[in-house]
């Protein structure tokens, strides 16, 4: 079950890439390969994603912030 999911993330984000929409995790550019991976090796963690839009409401910048990352900081 959960490779499917995997695999439907992919596609969605090569999708994004393709329209070049820039795609970043923690801030640092990713392919869809590697922010599916990250989603994988982090079972217990979770990803927060944010999108960004330009005046015409296209998609510019899709970006995944590990929100475990920023509770262990504070």
């Amino acid at each position: 079950m959960k490779r499917i999911s995997y695999e439907n993330m992919y596609t969605e984000l090569d999708g994004f890439e393709k329209k070049g929409v820039c795609i970043l995790i923690d801030g640092k550019y990713a392919s869809p390969l590697q922010v599916v991976r990250a989603h994988m090796i982090q079972e217990a963690g979770s990803y927060m994603r944010d999108y960004e839009v330009n005046d015409d409401g296209d998609i510019e910048t899709l970006s995944f912030t590990n929100i475990n990352k920023k509770n262990k900081k504070r």
